[in-house]
Parts: C-alpha cells; sequence; structure tokens
C-alpha cells in the first residue's frame, strides 16, 4: 500500500511538472522579442543613430558584469536580458541611452528574481555600471520601458525551460531508480 502511495505521488509531480511545461509553452511566444525588430538590429549598421548588433552584444556583456558584481541569480541575468531585447526590438533606440536602458532592464530583472534583501540600490548600480545617467533619469526610463511592455516583466525564458526539463529528468531518474 506505501508503494502505491508513492507512485501516486510520483505521478501527480510528474503530471504537474508536464502541465507547467505546456503553460509556458503556451506562453513563451508571448514574451519573445519581436522578430521584425530584431532583424533591423540585426542589419543595422554602426552609427550614431541606430543600435547594432555590437552594442547589444556589449551591453548583454555590461549585465553579465553587473549580476557577478552583485552575486544576483542567473535568472535575473537572462530576464534582463530578455527585457532588454523586447523593448529594443520594439523601440528604435540611440545609442546614447542604451546605458540607462540596460541599467532599467537589470533593475527591473532583480526586482523581480531576487528576494528584497539582495537588490542593490539603485545609487549602487549606477555607481558600478558606470552608467551616465542619474536616478530620476531610470525612473522615466522604467516608465517608458514598463508602458512598452504593458508591465509585463515575469517572462518565459530559455532558462525557464532548461529549469523544467532538469526537474523532469531528475523526476524520471528518481523514478526509474524507486522502481
Amino acid at each position: 500500500m506505501n508503494d502505491l502511495g508513492v507512485s501516486k505521488q510520483q505521478t501527480n509531480e510528474t503530471f504537474h511538472l508536464l502541465k507547467q511545461l505546456q503553460l509556458h509553452l503556451e506562453q513563451e511566444w508571448k514574451f519573445q522579442p519581436r522578430e521584425k525588430g530584431l532583424s533591423l538590429i540585426e542589419s543595422a549598421s554602426e552609427n550614431d543613430s541606430t543600435i547594432c548588433p555590437r552594442l547589444r552584444n556589449a551591453k548583454v556583456e555590461d549585465l553579465w558584469t553587473l549580476t557577478h558584481f552583485f552575486g544576483l541569480e542567473t535568472e535575473t541575468f537572462v530576464l534582463a536580458i530578455n527585457i532588454l531585447d523586447r523593448f529594443l526590438a520594439l523601440m528604435k533606440v540611440k545609442p546614447k541611452h542604451l546605458s540607462c536602458i540596460g541599467v532599467c532592464c537589470f533593475q527591473l530583472a532583480a526586482r523581480i528574481v531576487e528576494q528584497e534583501c539582495n537588490i542593490p540600490s539603485i545609487n549602487d548600480i549606477i555607481r558600478i555600471s558606470q552608467c551616465k545617467c542619474t536616478a530620476s533619469d531610470l525612473k522615466r526610463m522604467e516608465k517608458i520601458i514598463s508602458e512598452k511592455l504593458h508591465f509585463e516583466f515575469k517572462a518565459t525564458t530559455a532558462l525557464t525551460f532548461l529549469h523544467l526539463y532538469h526537474t523532469i529528468v531528475l523526476r524520471h531518474t528518481s523514478d526509474r531508480k524507486s522502481t
């Protein structure tokens, strides 16, 4: 009888994981950057009026450095990039604003992923990132990004799927060992 109870619990956990996977698969399209917007970035030449792939990639590296410096979760980094890419795919952005946008995306992601006690202060983020914007600039940028993304920040990302697949594989291997 005890084996039957364990088996039923494992089946319920597996069903729950598969249901989560299905939910994220259904929502994924909503949190992907617009392909047309990304194509414009990829095809952009380097000049002072548009964001090119090199600038975007440099900002990604900056965000990784901030994530590592503050000891935040990888999920924070992935979400910051997701927010950045979705925003860049929607808006035509001048390179001089990219620093402020990147820091703002980092701050938004940290607020969503991290525990409140681990979120760095806005002044620390500005100082460490060497961003040329002020705290009030970041507040204005946060408002713009929030409105353009319809306040939808908690996104389904590739990391979401990796975590789910990993959990499913662990569950499957533990199920096989117990039988």
